[in-house]
C-alpha cells in the first residue's frame, strides 16, 4: 500500500534533521561515531517503515548504535518524530537513513555491522521480480559482507511464499539457520520479540508470522554482484 503524502512533510523532516543522516560521502567504518558512540555495536534495520520497531529496539539496546533505513521519506518523517519524542532533539542512539539496500556499500564499510533486521519486506510477488526481494541471494551477499564475523541477520514476514523463497536462498548460500519458525508468536523465540506496527495489526487478525535468524560464519565473504558498485546500473534499474 502506497503511503499518502504527509502534509508539511518536508518541513517536518527538517525539524528532525539531527536524526536523519545524509551526505554520507564514503562508507562508515565506525558507524557509531556519528552518534558519539565510537566502537559501539551497530544494528541496522533495512525497511524501517514508520519507525516503531526502531524506537523500541534503540530503547532496549542503549549500548548499540541503531540505524533505520527506509526509502520512503514520509515514513521517515513519522519515525523520526517518534524518536525525537522518545529520545529528545539529539535522537539518542537512533538515526534514520533515507535510502535503499542498493546503496548499502556506499554507506557502511564491510565488517562494520553487528546485526541486521529485515521486517516484513516487500514480497515483490510479480513474475520476474525475484531479484528485487531483500532476501534474494544477491542482497544476502551484501549483508554478509557488511556483518562482522559472528554477526546476525533476522528476518520476519507474514508472506509464506516469500519465506519459502528466502529459505531457499539462504540454503543456496550454504548458510545454516540458528532459528526458524513459521509461527513466531507460538514459538520458543517469541519471548522478548518486539513487534512492528504491521506485525501487530496482522497477528491480531490471526495471521502467522514467519521468522528466521542466521549467524555469519568466520571468514564468510560471498561474492557481491557488480551491479552494487555500478552507478550506471542504478540509473537504469533502480530497485
Amino acid at each position: 500500500m502506497r503511503m499518502r503524502k504527509k502534509k508539511n512533510g518536508e518541513a517536518r523532516l527538517d525539524a528532525c534533521a539531527a536524526l536523519v543522516l545524509d551526505n554520507i560521502t564514503e562508507p562508515m567504518s565506525d558507524p557509531g561515531a556519528v552518534m558519539n558512540m565510537s566502537g559501539a555495536p551497530v544494528f541496522l534495520e533495512i525497511g524501517a517503515g514508520k519507525g516503531g520497531f526502531a524506537c523500541k529496539m534503540a530503547e532496549r539496546y542503549p549500548e548499540a548504535a541503531y540505524f533505520a533505513m527506509e526509502r520512503v521519506s514520509d515514513c521517515v518523517v513519522l519515525g523520526a518524530e517518534k524518536a525525537k519524542e522518545a529520545f529528545g532533539e539529539g535522537g539518542g542512539n537512533l538515526r534514520f537513513i533515507i535510502d535503499t539496500a542498493d546503496n548499502l556499500l556506499k554507506i557502511f564499510a564491510k565488517g562494520s555491522v553487528d546485526r541486521i533486521f529485515l521486517n516484513f519486506s516487500d514480497p515483490w510477488s510479480k513474475k520476474g521480480y525475484a531479484k528485487r526481494r531483500l532476501t534474494h541471494r544477491r542482497y544476502l551477499a551484501v549483508y554478509f559482507n557488511l556483518l562482522r564475523d559472528g554477526g546476525k541477520i533476522t528476518f520476519k514476514t507474514d508472506n509464506d511464499a516469500l519465506f519459502d523463497f528466502s529459505l531457499e536462498d539462504f540454503s543456496a548460500m550454504e548458510l545454516r539457520l540458528d532459528k526458524m519458525t513459521r509461527d513466531l508468536h507460538s514459538s520458543e523465540w517469541n519471548e522478548g520479540n518486539i513487534m512492528t506496527e504491521y506485525e501487530t495489526a496482522f497477528s491480531s487478525q490471526g495471521v502467522l508470522i514467519n521468522m528466521l535468524e542466521a549467524t555469519k560464519p568466520a571468514g564468510f565473504s560471498p561474492l557481491i554482484s557488480p551491479e552494487f558498485y555500478d552507478r550506471e546500473f542504478y540509473k537504469k534499474e533502480s530497485l
